[in-house]
């Protein structure tokens, strides 16, 4: 891992995939170029410079993270390392905790599917009865 006390600056691309949100490089500008990356409350390009003491806000899929920029570091290393280069904000978490219990209990009624044949027959049944 790179010093991070002679980093002053990093690629916002280069420090998404050194920290681990995404699996490569190419995957984090796609993210940036998508609009899925905003650097303290603003509008991301790859190049732009992240610096010690940012918020990026970051959204995957359904999930929506803050986080703070703690260290720097150009090279990818072990997830161990890559978790100390950023803090999540505790707003972050709890929202994120929020939106995995709902999606928990609406996942709890069951994968829509059709009914089986012992169900149609059982259907049946209670639409002629009624």
């Amino acid at each position: 891992m790179t010093e991070t006390a002679s980093l002053t600056a990093v690629r916002a691309d280069v420090w998404l995939w050194a920290a681990r949100f995404f699996k490569t490089r190419s995957l984090a500008k796609q993210a940036i170029d998508g609009g899925k990356i905003a650097v303290n409350d603003a509008g991301c390009k790859p190049a732009k410079t992240v610096h010690a003491g940012d918020m990026i806000r970051i959204t995957r899929g359904e999930e929506r993270l803050e986080v703070e920029v703690l260290a720097l570091s150009e090279q990818r290393g072990p997830a161990s390392v890559a978790q100390l280069l950023y803090r999540e904000t505790e707003a972050s978490r709890a929202a994120r905790d929020a939106a995995r219990e709902q999606r928990r209990l609406i996942g709890a009624a069951g994968p829509l599917r059709r009914p089986d044949k012992q169900e149609r027959r059982e259907l049946r049944r209670l639409k002629d009865s009624g």
